[in-house]
């Protein structure tokens, strides 16, 4: 069950109003608790947790300014002594990605695992804008994708959310992967920005892993696992179809060994997301098509 479906159905699209009823169950999530990884000067520590530091203006050094603060370039180029200033950010980036990929546009139970995506997704934008944060992020297909600088308040909840609802693809010069999203949201991602990674993560390799690491040397991530329950099991012995409305496939689970190796599999992936969660401290949930999106967060927030 794949790809071609009606623009009305809930279990298989996300509709713009849908998102917008997600504002009272987000007012129930536990406040999400932040963490220190924004580097100031040197090696000292944001006071505000999850803060970054952005670059204000070049000015004249000036007694008691810290050397390691000075603009070398502007100094070079006058032939006098400037410090750079910088301000502190009072509202966290938060950059949301969320996986639309073919691979996630398919269930067998509750929605399509795209639609599961952008509820969660609909639910931490949510929660973000009632904390006063900036919300941002981008959506990504097989051959694209839509990037969105984090803002404020409604503008940036709106802009997201119609990016979810009716995504607009800017086309790629190769097929987008797990691992090119990731490196494209490096790119977008400030210091001490809340990064949550929402998708099925079908790819996942040892780039990832790379990936993954310097995403979270200086941001938070949080990593949410969507999948649909026959991925996580083959059904009991029987011959079950499959159809996506243009093709169909028979598929017999007859054979105890292969439903074995194939929960295996899937058993393993979760494994390898767990490891590398735990070895970079990185908050880890996974989502079934038939959860309450609500409840998966309460747990990620949690933990």
């Amino acid at each position: 069950m794949t790809t071609a479906a009606p623009a009305d159905n809930p279990l298989l699209s996300i509709s713009l109003p849908a998102l917008l009823a997600l504002a009272s169950p987000a007012a129930s999530l536990p406040v999400q608790r932040r963490q220190i990884r924004a580097l100031q000067n040197g090696q000292y520590l944001s006071r505000h947790k999850g803060r970054g530091m952005v670059f204000d203006e070049t000015r004249l050094y000036q007694p008691g300014d810290d050397v390691r603060r000075i603009d070398w370039r502007v100094t070079a180029r006058t032939d006098k002594p400037h410090s750079k200033i910088f301000r502190e950010e009072r509202e966290t980036p938060v950059l949301i990605s969320v996986d639309y990929r073919n691979s996630m546009q398919f269930a067998t139970r509750g929605v399509f695992k795209a639609v599961q995506a952008a509820k969660l997704a609909g639910l931490l934008t949510w929660s973000a804008i009632q904390q006063g944060d900036r919300i941002g992020g981008q959506v990504f297909s097989d051959s694209g994708y839509q990037v969105l600088k984090p803002q404020t308040g409604k503008q940036g909840m709106l802009g997201f959310f119609s990016a979810l609802a009716r995504p607009r693809f800017y086309p790629a010069s190769q097929p987008v992967t797990l691992n090119t999203s990731l490196m494209r949201l490096r790119h977008h991602a400030h210091p001490g920005s809340q990064v949550c990674i929402i998708s099925d993560f079908r790819g996942f390799d040892a780039d990832t892993e790379r990936q993954l690491t310097e995403l979270s040397r200086h941001c938070n991530v949080m990593l949410i696992q969507v999948y649909d329950p026959l991925e996580a099991q083959l059904p009991a012995q029987g011959r079950y179809r499959f159809t996506d409305g243009l093709r169909e496939a028979i598929f017999d689970s007859s054979d105890r060994l292969r439903r074995q190796r194939y929960q295996q599999r899937f058993q393993q992936h979760q494994q390898e997301l767990q490891r590398l969660a735990r070895k970079l401290r990185l908050s880890w949930v996974s989502c079934s098509t038939s959860d309450s999106p609500q409840q998966a967060l309460r747990q990620l927030r949690q933990r």
